[in-house]
Parts: C-alpha cells; sequence; structure tokens
C-alpha cells in the first residue's frame, strides 16, 4: 500500500480529470478526422486541447479547497558520510593548524 494522502476536496477531484480529459480528446479529434477528413484534420483542430486544459485549470482554481489534505514528505536525516572524512566545519586535529 502507497503512505500517500489522498485528497479528496474538490479543487483536487477536479485537477484529477486533467489527464482523461486530455486522452478523450485527443480521441475525439483523431476520430474527427477520419470520419470528416478536411477541415476536421488534426493540425486545424488541435488547440481545442488547449482549451480543454485551460478550462479544467480554471475550474479547478475556481473550487473550494474545503478539506484539503496536503502531503508532506517526511524528514530524513543526512546519512553518514561515506568518504571517511570528518564533516565540514570540523576539526580534523584537536591542536588546529597542525597537519595542514
Amino acid at each position: 500500500m502507497s503512505n500517500r494522502v489522498h485528497c479528496n476536496c474538490q479543487r483536487c477531484r477536479i485537477r484529477s480529470l486533467m489527464g482523461p480529459s486530455i486522452v478523450i480528446t485527443v480521441g475525439l479529434l483523431f476520430l474527427l478526422q477520419q470520419m470528416r477528413g478536411g477541415y476536421f484534420d488534426f493540425s486545424n483542430t488541435y488547440p481545442v486541447i488547449l482549451i480543454v486544459i485551460g478550462i479544467i485549470s480554471l475550474a479547478g482554481a475556481l473550487a473550494s479547497s474545503e478539506g484539503h489534505q496536503s502531503y508532506e514528505a517526511p524528514v530524513s536525516p543526512l546519512p553518514p558520510s561515506s568518504s571517511g572524512l570528518p564533516p565540514v566545519g570540523t576539526p580534523s586535529s584537536p591542536y588546529q593548524g597542525q597537519g595542514q
């Protein structure tokens, strides 16, 4: 199972529709090209994809974020240095200036 928090607020639900709506739009545009051709060629209708992206982004921005759950990655401590050298800023010798 995943440790990821799944948010169910309106904003996140609308934004999760971005991928499926783009796939459906591209499929419909290619279907129009195959059925009608001519003006419905993909090179003439591709701006529809940008319009769909804009509409979903606008709807997501205007939606309520009440109940939003943000995911914060746990902070892990830095692993010890594998080079065998002491960390920066700590003296390697108890006598300052010796062995440099």
